[in-house]
């Protein structure tokens, strides 16, 4: 695969998707998960998985009588699920224990599934030797208060690494090199590889490098609510002397998830930005969720522009065999290009009647758990008709991904379901968080309008949603709808399982849509974003705008039928879709990403990091945060050529820099000064910027002062302007920006740098 593979990669989520026999999802982060297992045992990575075994799972959801979501935990039996105990060599199961506050026990054993090549180790709590408490700490996904989710994320972190090493001890699988968080969760686990150092005979600082080498952070939501934050306190009271990771100060371990930013809330510890602290590699999950990212994050690194945040963004991808109908994944992606228009298009209604049964299945089944009688459900056999178009909406619900916008003009809804010569036909499913009495709200309105005689045989809404019934979905909708307040979406994955199954895309130009969208795979609904927008009128224009793209240009383009009945423009966006936009959306792409820009780089990392270099970049990064007060930039001077008599440099011409600069007790070979040039927007930022190297060109002089020189070159027109700054370097370090220093010139010295060109 690659010939500097790490020896092994550790990923940690809070949360797997693997199979509906394994319920231990509640949605795209799990199954995001569960794809990146299967993608790596394919391609050969090195992988193994931590997470926690959930005895509750996530709910099971039915509806009332009134449409309102409820509730199940049926209890799980591991001893039934695809699952073994990871033994110690004498049969006892391994035990791997955490101390909570006052010095009480957490214990866990260690079940153990084969993702193909890739073993997962998942930690269960409910053990007869814990405390009621204790037993409940892995009682259900996503459930309990604060002090229940920090427990569980330290049993994921501190514990997931415990379980490691006792894996690696037993079977001889090789150490992990690089360790993958999978969002904030599981971010405790770079604290107790710190820990392990500190008693191998670390410090902290330097333990804390060499963890950072070896970490990947992955962030997967665009919003700070979607983060988790503790209280300090709490925090403070479950590490210590007489609870978790003795030996590490606390106020060590509160500092590395400190909120320090304009903003922030001291009181609070963010998992997200420990995650952040703790890896030197970090990305999003899209590339418009890695712009999201280093905006929202930008104040861990002050100074910096927030196109420099080292974030990048790995775009996720889903595991074709899992998500790809049996009669498409027979044909593969080579055949469509050469598949006779009348044979994709009966395929394609082959899926759609399969769905049509399995949907009136389900819906029997639903309005029986609803107290329906069979003499009252004779209509479910009318439900949905193989020869309509069939438009998919399936996912969690949150309020930003808008379950009921499409109820926003329910008159006009109703003329696109039940038009007489072009009608179109709707299935929906989606769970609200048990605690989310807003998302349930949703549910509850969506299913009422399902439920009306008129137009309940066009649109119908499953309960229950989770991986075997999107396996079905997925296949049978000709278009996949996806509407979220955008950039809320951090990728959205559902719409990459349509497309591999010919399935058109109907979606806000958002996640992975906005990156890969084109007029071939589907249509882009028109966003009303900006200030002068409230969320009401928002809704109202987009709405308006999926309705208008409905009418005027979906169904038209499905009903439109040539001299052989069939739809040819249709037939080749499914065509294009198969053969263009399907190989895109791999998960096997996806981690070949990882591996090639995140794995080698970490474990390249973690390699050059032994003890003696992670002590001597600790050293550096202190002595050069006590000296940086005196770095500055004292004095710009710029001299054109040819020279300018009216102020303004001229495109073509050449820019000589010379820059007095203050190192403050630094060595020169400590930084790097750089002249940034580039287009000057309306408010006087460089962007679209360039980084030109300034070299130093004399002994210090009276003032303890180096002066830089270099040439920049004029060569863009339209407004154009420079400034200079100061940055650390240092071989281990991985982006100019990880030490979060810089110096620029200050408000008197920055009159020779400006805008050059208007």
């Amino acid at each position: 695969m690659h010939s500097g593979l790490p020896a092994a990669i550790a990923y940690f989520s809070p949360e797997f998707g693997i199979t509906a026999a394994l319920p231990q999802y509640s949605g795209g982060l799990g199954i995001l998960a569960g794809d990146h297992l299967k993608a790596a045992s394919d391609l050969g990575v090195p992988l193994l998985g931590v997470g926690l075994l959930y005895r509750h799972g996530y709910f099971r959801q039915s509806l009332s009588r009134e449409g309102w979501q409820q509730e199940h935990y049926p209890l799980l039996d591991p001893n039934e699920l695809p699952l073994t105990h990871l033994c110690e060599a004498d049969g006892r199961p391994v035990r791997v224990t955490l101390t909570l506050p006052g010095g009480r026990p957490l214990s866990a054993r260690v079940w153990q599934a084969q993702v193909g090549r890739v073993p997962l180790l998942l930690l269960d709590s409910d053990l007869e030797e814990n405390g009621p408490g204790e037993r409940d700490v892995t009682d259900r996904l996503y459930g309990g208060g604060s002090e229940h989710r920090l427990r569980q994320e330290m049993l994921l972190g501190i514990g997931g690494v415990r379980a490691v090493r006792a894996y690696c001890r037993l079977t001889g699988h090789a150490e992990p090199e690089v360790f993958h968080t999978n969002e904030g969760h599981a971010g405790f686990q770079g604290l107790e590889r710190i820990r392990e150092l500190v008693a191998d005979g670390a410090d902290f600082d330097a333990a804390h490098e060499a963890v950072r080498a070896g970490t990947v952070f992955t962030t997967h939501t665009p919003v700070p609510a979607g983060i988790d934050r503790f209280d300090r306190e709490l925090v403070a009271r479950h590490f210590g002397d007489d609870a978790e990771l003795p030996g590490i100060e606390a106020e060590r371990i509160l500092a590395l998830g400190m909120e320090t930013y304009p903003g922030g809330e001291p009181g609070l510890f963010n998992m997200a930005v420990m995650g952040l602290r703790l890896a030197q590699r970090a990305n999003g999950v899209s590339i418009l969720h890695g712009r999201v990212s280093r905006e929202m994050f930008a104040g861990l690194w002050p100074g910096f522009d927030p196109e420099e945040v080292p974030i990048t963004s790995v775009t996720n991808g889903v595991h074709a065999p899992t998500w790809t109908a049996p009669e498409v994944a027979r044909l593969g992606a080579r055949q469509f290009g050469h598949l006779p228009d009348g044979e994709l298009w009966e395929l394609r209604r082959t899926l759609r009647k399969r769905l049509i049964a399995e949907v009136r299945r389900q819906l029997y089944d639903s309005w029986r758990q609803r107290g329906a009688g069979t003499a009252e459900l004779g209509w479910i056999d009318g439900v949905l008709d193989p020869d309509v178009l069939t438009i998919g909406f399936a996912r969690r619900v949150p309020s930003y991904k808008r379950l009921t916008l499409m109820l926003r003009d329910r008159d006009r809804l109703t003329r696109l379901l039940l038009h007489p010569e072009r009608p179109v036909q709707i299935v929906v499913a989606g769970k609200a968080h048990p605690a989310d009495e807003g998302g349930k709200r949703l549910v509850q309105e969506l299913v009422r309008f399902a439920d009306d005689p008129r137009v309940r045989h066009r649109l119908v809404f499953l309960p229950d949603y989770g991986m075997g019934m999107a396996q079905r979905l997925y296949p049978g909708c000709d278009v996949w709808l996806n509407n979220p307040l955008r950039p809320l979406e951090a990728c959205g994955t559902s719409g990459m399982k349509a497309a591999l199954n010919g399935g058109l895309n109907l979606s806000v130009l958002d996640g992975w849509w906005d990156e890969w969208y084109d007029p071939d795979f589907g249509w882009a609904i028109p966003t009303a974003d900006g200030e002068a927008v409230d969320e009401t009128r928002r809704d109202d224009l987009e709405a308006a705008a999926l309705y208008d793209l409905l009418e005027r240009r979906v169904a038209p383009c499905f009903y439109d039928r040539g001299p052989e009945g069939l739809p040819g423009r249709w037939i080749g966006m499914v065509r294009r879709t198969l053969t263009t936009l399907g190989p895109r959306v791999l998960a096997d792409r996806m981690v070949r990403e990882y591996v090639d820009r995140l794995y080698v780089p970490a474990a390249r990392s973690h390699r050059a990091l032994d003890p003696s270099a992670a002590a001597g970049l600790a050293t550096w990064k202190a002595r050069l945060r006590a000296a940086w007060p005196g770095v500055a930039v004292d004095h710009v001077e710029a001299q054109p050529t040819p020279p300018s008599p009216g102020g303004a440099a001229e495109l073509g011409s050449l820019l000589s820099l010379r820059v007095w600069v203050r190192l403050g007790g630094l060595d020169p070979a400590d930084v790097a000064v750089q002249a940034v040039a580039g287009r000057v927007d309306d408010a006087d930022r460089i962007t679209d910027a360039t980084h030109v190297p300034l070299a130093p060109a004399s002994d210090p002089d009276a003032e303890g002062r180096l002066r830089y020189e270099g040439t920049l070159a004029l060569d863009r027109t339209g407004p154009f302007g420079y400034t200079v700054r100061v940055l650390p370097v240092h071989r281990l370090l991985a982006h100019p920006a990880e030490a979060g220093l810089i110096a620029v010139p200050s408000r008197t010295t920055s009159e020779a740098a400006g805008v050059l060109m208007r």
